[in-house]
C-alpha cells in the first residue's frame, strides 16, 4: 500500500471519528438542555420551597381515617379481650408518639409536619366534628414546647371522647371510605412538600347507604353477605376472585404520593366464611394497586402493644 492510500484512509477515519464525536456531543447537549428545561418548569409550577422539597421524605403529613360504623359497637361486636374501639385508641396513641419522636429529631428550620384525623361521612353530631378539628396539627419552624405539650394532651384525650360520643349514638350509617378516596383523599391527605401517610382504622368491610355502586363484579362496598353471595367463602376463593374479576371499583388514580396503612381488619363472619380476612386483605391490596399506591400494608385487629413495632416500622421506613 503506497503512502497516498494510507493518508486517505487515515483522513477518512479521522473525519468519521469527528462526525461521531459531534453527534454524541449534540445529543448530550440536547439531553442537558431538556433536563434544565424540565427542572425550570417543575420549579416554576411548584409551590414548595426547594429546601423543603429536598427534605420531603423527612416532612411527615400523617392523616388518620376513622371508621365509625357499627364495628365499634360493644353490643354487636363484643371482644372480651379488648374492645375494638379501645384497640383503635391504642393505635392512635402509638401513631401520635411516633410522630412526636420524629419531630424531636428534626432541625427547627426544616420543620414542616402535619397530623390530622378525618371521618367519612362527617358525623351529624357537631361536637365530634369540633373535636376532630382540634386534632388538625401543624408544626413549622416556629414550633414551641407549648405546642408539643398541647399536641400530646389533645391526642391523649380527644380521640377517646370522639369514640365515646360515637358509641352513644346507636344509629350507624357506615363508613364511606370509597367516597373519601374518590372525592377527598388528594385534597386532604397529599401535600407537595411532604411524605404523605394515611392510616385507616377499619374492620375491612366497606359500606355506606349512599355509596352502593356495582360495575360487573366490581363494587364500592363489601359486607359479609356480599362475599357469601359472590361465592368467596371456600378455599378456591383466590382463583375465583381472579377469574371473575371481583374487587373494589377504583375510586381514584395517580396516588403514587400516598402511603397507606390499614389497621383493625376483622372477619366477623368466621363460621360462614373462614377465609374472610384473607379475602378482605386481597380486596384492599388490589384496590391500592389499581389507584397507583406503591407502599401499603394491611393488618388485623391485633392488640395495640403487639402492633407498636409494626406501626413504627411503617412510619419510619
Amino acid at each position: 500500500m503506497n503512502n497516498l492510500k494510507v493518508y486517505k484512509i487515515i483522513k477518512l477515519t479521522t473525519t468519521l471519528l469527528l462526525v461521531l464525536l459531534l453527534v454524541e456531543c449534540k445529543a448530550e447537549n440536547t439531553s442537558e438542555i431538556k433536563k434544565e428545561t424540565e427542572a425550570k418548569e417543575n420549579k416554576s409550577t411548584s409551590d414548595c420551597p426547594n429546601y423543603l422539597l429536598k427534605n420531603k421524605e423527612n416532612n411527615w403529613n400523617v392523616s388518620i381515617l376513622l371508621d365509625l360504623s357499627d364495628r365499634i359497637s360493644e353490643t354487636k361486636y363484643p371482644n372480651p379481650t379488648m374492645e375494638y374501639f379501645q384497640r383503635d385508641l391504642g393505635y392512635i396513641q402509638t401513631i401520635a408518639t411516633s410522630f412526636l419522636d420524629h419531630i424531636k429529631t428534626k432541625k427547627m428550620v426544616l420543620m414542616n409536619d402535619y397530623m390530622q384525623l378525618y371521618f367519612e361521612p362527617e358525623p351529624a353530631d357537631a361536637s365530634i366534628n369540633e373535636k376532630a378539628k382540634q386534632l388538625q396539627i401543624s408544626f413549622d419552624k416556629n414550633l414551641t414546647q407549648k405546642q408539643i405539650n398541647e399536641f400530646e394532651n389533645k391526642y391523649a384525650a380527644i380521640p377517646s371522647e370522639i369514640y365515646s360520643i360515637a358509641r352513644s349514638n346507636s344509629t350507624y350509617l357506615g363508613s364511606d371510605t370509597w367516597r373519601f378516596f374518590k372525592d377527598k383523599v388528594k385534597r386532604y391527605c397529599i401535600k407537595e412538600c411532604n411524605r404523605n401517610i394515611l392510616v385507616i382504622l377499619t374492620d375491612g368491610y366497606m359500606f355506606h347507604v349512599d355509596s352502593k355502586l356495582k360495575e360487573n363484579n366490581r363494587t364500592s362496598y363489601i359486607t359479609p353477605k356480599t362475599l357469601r353471595n359472590f361465592g368467596l367463602n371456600t378455599s378456591s376463593w383466590e382463583n375465583k376472585m381472579k377469574e371473575k374479576n371481583f374487587g373494589f371499583i377504583p375510586a381514584n388514580s395517580n396516588l403514587e404520593e400516598l402511603e397507606v396503612l390499614v389497621l383493625g381488619v376483622v372477619n366477623h363472619d368466621k363460621k360462614a366464611n373462614p377465609y374472610g380476612f384473607d379475602i378482605m386483605k386481597k380486596y384492599w391490596e388490589n384496590w391500592f394497586d389499581s389507584m397507583g399506591i406503591k407502599k401499603y400494608q394491611v393488618y388485623g385487629a391485633e392488640l395495640p402493644a403487639n402492633m407498636e413495632n409494626t406501626i413504627n416500622q411503617f412510619l419510619n421506613n
